[in-house]
């Protein structure tokens, strides 16, 4: 209400104003004379009106009262307002203080380095946080809940009979729920995948971990009645622990059955049998007591304990397997798993989980980590020798008949850095032990006996002595071939062939390559020493003579001849062997390996047509390389033989010697002499003929002789007889030739101990032509007359058969030798 309203109330009544509504009010009611008559009593209206009037003066009077004490009561109020007011305005300024220090207050964080949060944003990450504790409030509530039902689940399980899991479905069901709620919340707030689905699927496999162990813990419990996990004597326990054994057994493979069916496939497909599983838990642990902990039977380099122990674990316990448990399968789903290579197969996690474990720390310990690697493979062959396999077993399915066990060595192999550590060990001890065998004081010294049995071996191989290094060579190659044979993979003995395998090769064909080079060198005009020669230090000086010359340099050919043959006869019979026929025809049957193989010299070209059969054999290369080295060796014999003994007929040939010497062992008159220059080269031919046979294979020391007795009988023939220069021979003359030339044959004969014939076949042109020349009498006429005549070819040979034995040089050689006559003069 305002003040002018007030005081307008305040003012006295308005007598005219009062008169002229109450005339106004009688107008309206008494509009004619009819109305006063018979309308409303007048009286009464003015009796009304006083009556009004006076309870109006009363409100007045009443009014008149309460507008004083409101007077008052305002003043008053008006008072203690402007007293407030002042305060107010005192206020004001502190007010207009405090409002500009929040003002500067309310600017945000965000602005710079140094400024702290306003209050709205504090109120805004209050207000995030209480979301996010009320987010982490349903997490909670949901964990709760999981956490209830996984007890219950699991409560059901320990107190029901039979097996009975509708509370862990009830949990999967909630699970379900809780997927599908935060499926749609995924789909609004396109966030990933929340957490709380990983915790609570974890919490499912857990409950079902701990149904089955729940399940397990009775089986054991009726197991250790039976003295499990020692070996158990069935027929002989008592037949309520039996009962119960068999109870317990029979509700975890009724579980294992209701698994299958309620849970995810992908989980479930794989598992092991229950049963089996809790059967092996003590065996585990007491295999974790003993090559897990601080015991002495925990050694790294004593793999062959824990291997040893869990192969007659399951060597132990097989009749049980294969009479009891197998008994318990057959009535159930479970009827064609074997029992026994599932207990095995249930073994095997405690060996992997070793080797997981102990492998790294065995990467810097090359010899213990092969020694590991070979007790693998020698588990996984008793294994497998016992009868274990993947088919029957949990791990394959029932109609994969073909499933294959790639043994516990692929915990190993399988990992690219442990085999590349293994492989790099092995080539570095391989490798050490070539260099040691080649670096011995006796590794070029032939052997006197052959120690080899191997019934593959040819009796002509037997009467090859090869050098000690070329046996030890050969021995160290089979020793690498038997520790990568049990490899299971072809790949990985491929990788072995070729890293460490063919490189023990090359090397020793290199190494007698080498010596071979060394020799020619020390035999050349140049006299210099070089290193490497097969048995020879530092030459110095005019030693580099003495070791290429004589019986000695000829021995140090021979050591490179039989070693490079003993190594070629080796790799035939190797190649041949049914482990490197089937690893060749991988090799060209599979592209990765072929193609690996055609980087390597050393091995032959593969079949680029996978469905052609692999022609040769994996060492066809290198025997090649070595029987070129072979071949190498055998001329450098003959060119050196044949060189001494030519170098020591020079003085004979040229007549530089007037001493003469009754011939011995010769059909020859006893008027002819030989020259003594001819006892030398007869002297030095035998010592190397005796030493060939002596050290060579006959095979060998026959070609040898062959070779080296034609080219003397070519150098003989050429040089006494073809082309002596223009003076012509005598029959004197002749028969010295004669006589020479049968001494060369029985000192051949001699030294080789043969027969004349097979000894007589190389010199038998120069024998012709010592007979043609040392020709007289009738028999020479007829000779000359049969040459230059008109015979036949047919009649001649005849004559010549007749007249002087042999017939090896064809006519118009015999006319050329029989013009050397000086009494020819066709």
């Amino acid at each position: 209400m305002t003040s002018v309203q007030i005081r307008s109330l305040l003012q006295p009544p308005n007598i005219h104003e009062s008169d002229a509504r109450a005339l106004e009010s009688l107008n309206a009611t008494y509009k004619s004379l009819d109305d006063l008559e018979h309308g409303p009593n007048l009286d009464e209206l003015v009796e009304d009106a006083r009556k009004q009037l006076e309870d109006l003066d009363a409100k007045l009077a009443h009014s008149q009262s309460a507008v004083d004490a409101a007077i008052t009561d305002t003043r008053a109020k008006a008072d203690e307002h402007l007293h407030t007011a002042q305060e107010l305005s005192l206020l004001r300024h502190s007010l207009a203080d405090e409002l500009s220090f929040l003002s500067s207050e309310l600017v945000s964080s965000l602005g710079g380095p140094e400024g702290a949060p306003t209050l709205l944003e504090d109120l805004e990450a209050l207000h995030r946080s209480l979301k996010e504790l009320e987010s982490v409030k349903g997490y909670v509530q949901v964990v709760e809940r999981g956490l209830k039902l996984s007890e219950a689940a699991v409560e059901q399980v320990r107190n029901a009979d039979p097996v009975t899991v509708t509370e862990y479905e009830q949990l999967q069901a909630f699970v379900v729920s809780v997927r599908a709620a935060c499926a749609k919340v995924e789909a609004v707030a396109s966030q990933p995948d929340l957490h709380i689905l990983g915790f609570l699927d974890a919490i499912v496999e857990q409950t079902w971990r701990d149904i089955k162990g729940v399940l397990s813990a009775r089986l054991l419990e009726a197991a250790e009645k039976l003295k499990w996990p020692l070996k158990v004597d069935y027929a002989a326990g008592v037949p309520e622990d039996r009962k119960a054994f068999e109870k317990a057994f029979s509700d975890l493979l009724t579980l294992q059955e209701v698994g299958v069916k309620i849970r995810d496939p992908a989980k479930s497909k794989k598992e092991g049998l229950y049963a089996i599983q809790a059967l092996v838990q003590p065996i585990a642990l007491r295999f974790k007591y003993h090559f897990e902990g601080t015991r002495q039977t925990n050694r790294l380099d004593k793999p062959e304990w824990f291997f040893t122990h869990v192969v007659n674990e399951s060597h132990e316990h097989r009749p049980f397997m294969d009479s009891i448990i197998q008994t318990l399968l057959a009535s159930t789903e479970y009827g064609t798993i074997n029992a026994w290579r599932e207990f095995s197969l249930q073994l095997l996690p405690m060996l992997e989980r070793k080797l997981r474990r102990t492998i790294p720390a065995l990467l810097s310990h090359p010899p213990i980590l092969a020694h590991t690697i070979y007790q693998a493979l020698a588990f996984d062959t008793a294994l497998k020798d016992e009868g274990f396999d993947l088919p029957g077993t949990t791990a394959a399915s029932a109609d994969d008949t073909d499933a294959h066990w790639d043994g516990i060595s692929e915990v190993i192999l399988g990992r690219k850095e442990w085999f590349d550590a293994w492989v790099e060990g092995e080539r570095k001890f391989a490798m050490d032990q070539y260099f040691d065998i080649i670096s011995a004081p006796d590794a070029w010294l032939i052997a006197e006996e052959e120690e080899d049995t191997d019934s593959d071996i040819s009796a002509v191989e037997r009467e090859l002595h090869p050098t000690n290094s070329a046996r030890r060579v050969k021995a160290l190659v089979e020793q690498v071939t038997d520790r990568y044979s049990p490899l299971p993979q072809y790949p990985q003995r491929t990788r072995f062939l070729i890293v460490v395998q063919l490189p023990l090769l090359e090397s020793y064909h290199a190494r007698i390559s080498s010596s071979l080079d060394a020799f020619e060198t020390l035999s050349s005009s140049l006299l210099r020493a070089v290193p490497g020669a097969l048995g020879a230090g530092e030459g110095r000086g005019g030693d580099s003579r003495r070791l290429t010359a004589g019986v000695e340099g000829v021995q140090r050919l021979c050591k490179a001849l039989v070693s490079a043959k003993y190594l070629a006869n080796a790799m035939d019979v190797w190649g041949e062997d049914l482990f490197f026929l089937e690893l060749w025809a991988e090799i060209n049957r599979r592209s990765n390996l072929r193609t690996r193989a055609e980087t390597v010299s050393s091995l032959p070209n593969p079949n680029l047509n996978e469905d052609e059969p692999p022609e040769g054999t994996i060492f066809e290369e290198l025997v090649r390389h070595y029987t070129a080295l072979v071949g190498r060796a055998e001329e450098m014999i003959v060119q050196c033989v044949t060189g001494e003994v030519e170098a020591g007929l020079k003085p004979h040939l040229q007549g530089g010697s007037t001493q003469v010497t009754p011939a011995v062992g010769a059909d020859t008159p006893d008027d002819i002499a030989l020259a003594q220059t001819l006892l030398g080269p007869l002297a030095l031919l035998s010592s190397h003929l005796t030493f060939l046979r002596g050290t060579l294979p006959r095979a060998t020391s026959t070609s040898l002789y062959r070779r080296i007795a034609s080219r003397l009988a070519t150098h003989l023939l050429q040089r006494q007889i073809l082309y002596r220069g223009r003076a012509r021979a005598s029959v004197q003359e002749g028969k010295s030739v004669l006589a020479e030339a049968e001494l060369w044959v029985e000192t051949c004969r001699t030294a080789l101990k043969e027969e004349r014939a097979r000894v007589e076949a190389p010199w038998r042109t120069y024998l012709q032509s010592a007979r043609l020349l040392a020709g007289e009498g009738k028999e020479w006429v007829r000779v000359v007359d049969a040459t230059f005549g008109t015979l036949a070819d047919t009649e001649w040979e005849d004559v010549m058969l007749e007249s002087v034995g042999l017939c090896e040089l064809p006519r118009e050689d015999v006319q050329q030798v029989l013009r050397r006559r000086e009494d020819c003069d066709r």
